[in-house]
Parts: structure tokens; sequence; C-alpha cells
């Protein structure tokens, strides 16, 4: 490996830190710069955040992208949408689903519910289709070129339900040439993935490309409860996706048919009753994240299906681009857990474990119908002058049916139903919108947005059987409302290489139900949440392009934030809003090239969050300390609380060296990530707050070409150190956890063909 000259060094070092703290430019420090020989350049990074292909330097949003061997690295061991957690500045994601239901938190905003028709203050976006329900979230990741985060409120141009942000996947697109991959890998506990795609014209005009991805891994989670003895019963899966597009390309229209398929067939994420030491949140000595001890484990199941389908047409104008994106999506769901984590229960004679059991409790959840229907027309201009604009239209259309469930563990047979819960809900939403970029100079432009939105709601919810003995109970609610988001922002060139920009917008989350109504008795709504927030930030081009830092300063206020009030010592959610609720923060966004031969990038940030809502109460846990005062009626008031699921710090480091050897090129990829602790519920406890979580990653290999393929083999680790933490809990009977993902090993071999 060449080695870099200290003067270079030396600079890179003090650019690092000096960004770190006081975000400024790096136009001097470039100038002064003057390496012999630059051979490596980073790339241009261009990105769809606004709708339009621009530079994502020159974008006066906080924008991250992830693609090429970062994206390929976390992507790695089978790994579901959740690899992104902490890979990206003030990201998180988790789920108490596993492979499906993922939930995302930005700048410390998101949403614990983990019912079916939860909202979520953070939007997900494939192929330009919004993917509402949180099923639909849980799509695998393949074939994929970029995946873009971009932070604070998105609702002038992305609309409802982005107060937080958006995460945005774009799939490889048809072309012209005739191109594909396909890769297999083996790993820890028998996991086999297999990936691949193919595409290229069919005539002068059509093209297409099929993608196909293909990941199954054994039961490896043995069943010690006695009496219910089992090898081998949890922790599986096959999850199987495919997507099929179609492009036309005339003179003056391009139209792109998508059409994709999940089939997911598996296991629930496990529960681990009483995990945690009394009064602590450490796990318990001599935790196996590989032995459970349920009653109802045999019985534990998980299925997912979803498919959907988008036409986008698109006519090229002289001046103009019109728009239309048509699509469909729809999904199905069935899980069935045991939720209590163990065995037994209090009232058997001392026949449970491990550790004190209340009660059982066994459940599952599903959609047996599902259909979302979106539809825009935008029309943008494509003026050469100082002015240009998008207008557009949206409608929004879901019908959602959810199945509660509730089983009796010790019944005769066993798990025999005895709880049941339809609910029925309609969404349907519209919007206008307008964008506006005006060119004051060379260097300043300024953008402005409007959106004007409609939201309504019908919503029943029908109890023909109670766990409890409650009586039937059959209950409707309405909500609408309508809402204008804004934003203004500028984007000021300071010189070639260093963008200011400075960004002001606000957004709402539409109201929301919640209607799992198997253990209570009422269905509780949240008005609608809106936000304003306030950031700017510095984005530059340094060290002669060789280097990139992006810094952003942000705060927000919320008003009226919907929250979940999840467990706390019963089976039942409750929807509520806080009064207020502020955060303010930093991120840094660098990459550098340090040599001919290494590169490098490092990320951070620092979300501060808090509710400001004196009246705010919950019930709490059934048997953990709680930190908070205690009020009159038992409830802890949350005012000064953080958000839960919101760490403070998240960081992340990669390095990748590649060295030329023979005919090919060895490489090792490199990445650690960080994030602090959290709390997981809206209360703060002792046991059930997060400990730090550290994972480390390595990717190791060697890739060639012979004529017209590209060869790679590889080998890698998750996970490296076995870090193993409680990353959620279950509260309204024990102690109950789960943990994050063990350390995963596994080997890959992947041709590209052209």
């Amino acid at each position: 490996m060449k080695a870099m000259k200290r003067s270079t060094l030396a600079t890179l070092v003090n650019a690092a830190l000096f960004s770190a703290v006081a975000g400024t430019s790096f136009s001097t420090l470039a100038a002064e710069q003057t390496p012999a020989v630059k051979k490596n350049q980073l790339e241009v990074i261009q990105i769809t955040a606004r709708k339009r292909v621009e530079n994502a330097q020159e974008v006066p949003v906080a924008v991250s992208a992830l693609q090429g061997d970062s994206l390929d690295a976390y992507s790695s061991a089978g790994m579901d949408i959740r690899f992104m957690n902490a890979k990206i500045p003030s990201l998180s994601i988790e789920s108490s689903f596993g492979r499906s239901f993922p939930r995302f938190y930005v700048r410390g905003l998101g949403n614990t519910d983990f019912d079916l028709n939860a909202s979520q203050p953070v939007s997900l976006v494939v192929d330009e289709v919004v993917q509402e329900n949180a099923i639909l979230k849980g799509f695998p990741v393949f074939d994929v070129s970029r995946v873009e985060v971009l932070r604070g409120p998105q609702g002038t141009l992305f609309g409802r339900n982005t107060p937080a942000g958006l995460v945005k996947f774009d799939s490889v697109k048809p072309s012209q040439e005739f191109d594909g991959y396909g890769s297999v890998s083996y790993g820890s506990r028998g996991a086999v993935d297999f990936e691949g795609a193919v595409g290229g014209g069919l005539t002068d005009r059509l093209s297409t490309r099929v993608s196909l991805l293909w990941q199954d891994k054994d039961d490896y989670i043995d069943n010690r409860a006695p009496g219910h003895e089992q090898k081998d019963v949890l922790g599986g899966y096959t999850d199987k996706a495919a997507r099929i597009q179609f492009l036309y390309e005339g003179d003056d229209f391009t139209g792109l048919f998508n059409y994709h398929v999940r089939d997911m067939d598996g296991k629930p994420i496990p529960f681990f009753a009483n995990s945690i030491k009394p009064g602590t949140n450490e796990l318990v000595d001599n935790f196996k994240n590989d032995v459970v001890y349920h009653d109802a484990a045999a019985r534990a199941t998980q299925q997912v299906e979803s498919q959907g389908a988008s036409l986008k047409l698109e006519w090229d104008f002289d001046n103009h681009t019109l728009t239309s994106i048509s699509a469909w999506e729809s999904a199905e769901i069935y899980s069935r857990a045991d939720i209590d984590g163990g065995y037994g229960a209090a009232f058997l004679d001392d026949y449970m474990g491990p550790g004190f059991i209340p009660f059982p409790s066994e459940s599952a959840d599903g959609i047996p119908d599902h259909d979302q229907y979106t539809q825009e027309l935008r029309l943008s201009s494509n003026f050469a002058g100082d002015v240009n604009y998008q207008v557009g239209v949206f409608y929004f259309d879901e019908a959602l049916t959810i199945e509660n469930f509730s089983y009796d563990t010790f019944s005769t047979p066993a798990g025999e139903l005895n709880g049941y819960v339809l609910q029925q809900q309609d969404t349907k939403a519209w919007a206008v919108f307008g964008s506006v970029d005006y060119t004051i100079s060379d260097d300043l432009k300024i953008t402005a947005g409007l959106r004007y939105s409609d939201d309504e709601k019908e919503f029943s919810a029908n109890r023909t059987l109670s766990p409890i003995g409650g009586d039937p109970l059959f209950i409707e609610r309405n909500v609408s409302d309508d809402h204008i988001s804004w934003d203004l922002s500028a984007n000021y060139k300071v010189n070639a290489d260093v963008n200011w920009y400075g960004r002001i917008a606000n957004s709402f989350r539409a109201p929301s139900l919640q209607g799992r109504i198997l253990f209570g008795d009422d269905v509780t709504t949240a008005e609608t949440e809106t936000v304003t927030s306030y950031e700017t930030g510095i984005k530059s081009d340094v060290l002669d392009g060789q280097g990139r830092v992006n810094a952003t300063i942000f705060y927000y206020t919320m008003d009226d934030q919907q929250l979940t009030a999840v467990g706390g010592g019963a089976n039942f959610n409750r929807l509520v809003n806080a009064d207020k609720t502020t955060g303010y923060g930093f991120e840094l966004d660098s990459e550098w090239v340090l040599s001919d031969e290494l590169n490098a990038t490092f990320n951070l940030s620092y979300n501060k969050t808090e509710l400001k809502d004196n009246d705010l109460a919950v019930a709490v846990c059934a048997q953990c300390i709680v930190k908070d005062p205690i009020n009159g009626s038992g409830l802890a008031v949350l005012d000064g609380n953080s958000l839960p699921h919101a760490p403070e710090w998240i960081s992340n480091v990669t390095l990748r060296y590649t060295k030329e050897l023979a005919e090919g090129d060895f490489f090792v990829y490199g990445d650690v990530s960080y994030r602090s602790k959290i709390n997981f519920f809206l209360y703060e406890s002792v046991e059930f707050e997060g400990k730090p979580l550290i994972e480390t990653g390595i990717r190791a290999g060697y890739a060639w070409a012979e004529g017209d393929y590209e060869y790679q083999v590889s080998a890698f680790v998750r996970n490296l150190f076995d870090e193993q933490q409680s990353i959620g809990g279950v509260d309204f009977n024990n102690n109950t956890v789960m943990v994050n993902e063990e350390r995963y090993v596994g080997v890959e071999f992947k041709v590209n063909f052209f």
C-alpha cells in the first residue's frame, strides 16, 4: 500500500476534527494542500430527493446515500431491512416482529406501536411508491442501486406521515445493455442466500430486468420448557421475492412497469422471559440466545405475502416533463408467538419459568386483506432560465382488515382460540402540491414549497370473543383533518467546493386510531401531529476532490405528537398526544480517499429529544423499577423524558482497502457502528433501558475479470465480537426481552456478466 505523505495525513485529521466541531469551510485547507498525484476522487452522488436528478452536494436537504460496496457489505448475512440501523446519521430501525414490520426512527422521531394499522412519522418510498403499511416496509432489499435517507420534514413533495423524514429505495432499472449478476452465500446456522438479476433489450425501444431473491435459514433455537422439549423449533425462515420490470423508451416518452412479489414463511422474533437481572439492564448470567423456555413454541409461526405493481409514464416536452405514477400494493400476514416468553403461570402450583410468570400470553395478529392504491400526477419545468417549478396532485386509498387472536395455552387441546377482534380501516387522502426554484444569482438559489393535504379514516373494531370474559363489543370511530405543509430553503455556493444551505419546513402526521381491544374496551385516537423544523448546514468537497464533509445542525418543535402507550401492566395499546416535543442536534457525514488503496467514511450524529407535558402519564411495567415520578393514579409522569428508541448518539466508521494482486484485486472492508443507550418505552425504568450497542463487520475477498465476466469470492462476519444486548421488551407480564442478531460468519461467490 502506498503511504500517504505526512502533510496529507495531518491535514486530513485536522480537517475531520475541525468539521466535527465547527462544520466550517475547507476551501482554505484544500487550497493549501497540493498533493503530488491524485489518482482517485470521490464520485458525484446523484440523488432524486426532490423528484429531480440532482447532485447531492447541491440539494438543500440533509440527505445520505448508501450504494455500492457499503450497501453490499451491510446487507450481507441475509439481513432484512434492519441492516441500515445506525449506519446513517440519526437513523435507527427496530422490530418486535422480526423480518417483518420494521419501525424507523429519524432524529429520535418514530413510533413503537406494534398494531398492524400503526402509522409512522418516517415514510418509506420504494421505486417512487409510498409503502404505508408497516408490513409493506419489510420487503427484502435486493438489486437496489441506491438508498437515500432524507432527514427532517418532507411534507411538501412527499406528503402525509413524513414529519421525521423519508427512506427512499431505487431498484436497478432495465436498460438496452445486456447485464446481470448472481450471488450465493452460505453462513451460520445453515443460512443460504441467493440473489440475482438479468436484463437487456428486447427490441430497440423495449428492455426488461428480472430480479430474484431466495433466503433460507434453519430453525436453530431449542425449547427446554418442561414437558415441551423440542430441538430446533424457532429462528428459521424461508424468504422469497422477485421483481420484473419493463421499460419502453420512445422519442419523447418513457413507460416503466414494475411488478414485485414476496412470500416469507418463518418464525417470529423469539421472546426471552425474565432475561434481565432484576434491578439492572444486564442480561442474566449464562444467557443463551439459542434456548427458550416456551409452552407455545411449537405453534409459533409467521407468514407474509405481499405483491404490488406500478406504472410510471413520462412525457418530455420542450420545456416540461409530465409524470404519472399509478400503483397498487397488497400485503397479508399471520404472526403467532408465545408473548410471555416462558412456560406455565403463577396459578399452576409453581409450574412456571424461567422466573415469575403471572399469566400466559399466546396471541397472533393477521392481515387477511389489504389493498393500497396511489396515483400521482406532476408537471415539472425544464427552463434554462432562473425559475423552475413542479406542481402535482396525489391520491391515496387504502382498505385494511386486521384480525387479533388470543389463545388458551392450557386448553385441551392446547392453544384453542379464546379471543378474537376484527378491525376494519379505510383511509382516503388527497393532496395538491407545488415547488418553485428561483436562482437569484450564480451563487444563490432559493426553493419554496406548499402542499394541501386532506385525510380521513373510517374505522371499526368488532370483538366477538374475549379472553378475559368481556362482553362482545363493536365500536366505530372516524377521524379526519387537513393540513398545509410548507418549506423554504436556500442554497448558497460559497465557492466551487463548498455549499451552505438553510431550511425551514413544516409537515404533519394524519390522525390515527388504535382498536386492539382484545384486553381493553375502548378505541383510542390521536389527533394530527405537526412539526416545524429549522436546520442549516455545510456541504463541502475538500482536498482536491478526495474528501467530502457534510455537517448539519437542527432544531424542531412538534405539537400534539402521536405516541403509543404500549403494554404497561396490560396487553393493550393506547394512543395519546403529547402537548409539545422538542429536539435538537447535529449530524456529520464524511467520506475520504486516504490513498490510492484506502477509502474511509466517518458519520456521527447527536439527537436530544424531550417531552414537555405536565399532564401526560402512562401505565408502567409489571415487575420493573420505574425511574419516573408516579402520580396518585399509579401512572408514570412523562414530562422531561426522551422519546423511546431515540439514541442520543449514532456513529459509523468504515474502511476499505484494495490491493492489486496477480490478475485481480484483494480487498478488505470493515465497519463499526455505535448507538448509545435507549429507553424501550415512554416511561423510564432500570430494566427496560437498552445498553449502548457496538456492532462490527468485516468482509474480505478477491475480485477478478475474465472476458465479459467479473468474479468475486469473499468471506464475511457481522457482529464480529458477538455483542448481545436486549433491544426491546415486553412489560405487561414480566421482564421479557428481545436481543440483537448474534455473530454471523459466511462466504459468498458472486459473478457479474455483461
